[in-house]
């Protein structure tokens, strides 16, 4: 199976790079400047060279403040961006799996969300990637939807890596324990997108295509999250802080984060016998990999 994705220096995509089988599966990873969701024209030519069997939209404008000063860019990727890349997969005869997020929610529900939920997004981020799951929807009905949230990688920017770094330099952090959500390991999910892409090539029940949740099993607060992070740290040798939990009101952002993110993911494993490790799993895992390597206290 040959999978083209899009955003070649994302954390999913260099996951799924890490994760694929060679002949078994193929993974080629598309950019700038070939390939710009910001720049439609780019999009066919680049997808039709790299002759896939299905294509995985990962690339996106994640800059969730930034967004909030710069919407239109922000739609230009999420939205119009995705609905060429769908477009594209529709030229082509290919599915499309579609990388979104949890924060097409508006965070107030108190359980964790399904696929029928109400959607509400707060911010231009969220509504972007919202307009961009319809226009994917809309252009190429051979798709899946998969809402993934708080992704972490040993690469990349994401939480893990920036708690170790305040660490090395504070004694003590003020974390945010009033939202809840799965955080979410990205060799997790390329491989969960690895299943999911196996089964739309192999089978065309319209069961599996649609919108799907895909996060890690487990939950806890940002606070929580941090805490576990500097335990696994602590006894690897690496840099730790303590905790110090805060609330949402006393960290004020450009962007409101929905308080509660988590997803629930019973319906993949449902139809596409696809269930992801729990979250703690994950982040053994990632520290494993990257506090020998980095964050030892015999790294530079």
């Amino acid at each position: 199976m040959r999978i083209a994705v899009t955003g070649k220096d994302g954390q999913v995509t260099r996951a799924l790079q890490a994760a694929a089988g060679g002949a078994v599966v193929t993974v080629v990873a598309l950019g700038r400047p070939e390939l710009d969701l910001a720049q439609p024209d780019t999009i066919l030519p680049a997808l039709a060279a790299a002759a896939p069997d299905i294509i995985v939209n990962a690339a996106a404008w994640t800059a969730v403040d930034q967004a909030e000063a710069e919407p239109a860019q922000a739609r230009a990727v999420n939205q119009t961006g995705a609905r060429a890349v769908a477009e594209a997969a529709a030229r082509l005869g290919v599915p499309i799996i579609q990388i979104s997020t949890d924060y097409v929610f508006d965070g107030a529900k108190r359980s964790p969300y399904v696929e029928t939920d109400p959607v509400g997004p707060t911010g231009a981020y969220g509504e972007t990637k919202l307009a961009g799951e319809m226009a994917v929807a809309a252009a190429q009905p051979n798709h899946a939807i998969l809402r993934t949230a708080w992704v972490f990688a040993p690469e990349g920017k994401n939480f893990v890596r920036a708690m170790l770094n305040l660490a090395r330099s504070r004694p003590e952090l003020g974390i945010v324990a009033d939202q809840l959500g799965n955080p979410t390991y990205a060799p997790d999910i390329a491989a969960g997108i690895i299943a999911v892409a196996r089964n739309l090539v192999a089978d065309s029940r319209v069961d599996l295509r649609g919108v799907f949740h895909m996060t890690a099993g487990g939950e806890t607060t940002w606070a929580g999250f941090a805490e576990a992070i500097f335990a696994g740290s602590r006894a690897r040798g690496g840099p730790a802080a303590g905790v110090r939990p805060i609330a949402t009101a006393d960290y004020p952002t450009p962007a409101r984060r929905p308080a509660n993110s988590r997803l629930d993911c019973s319906k993949l494993e449902a139809l596409h016998r696809v269930r992801l490790p729990s979250w703690p799993s994950g982040l053994e895992r990632c520290l494993e990999r990257l506090v020998p390597a980095e964050f030892s206290r015999e790294a530079p």
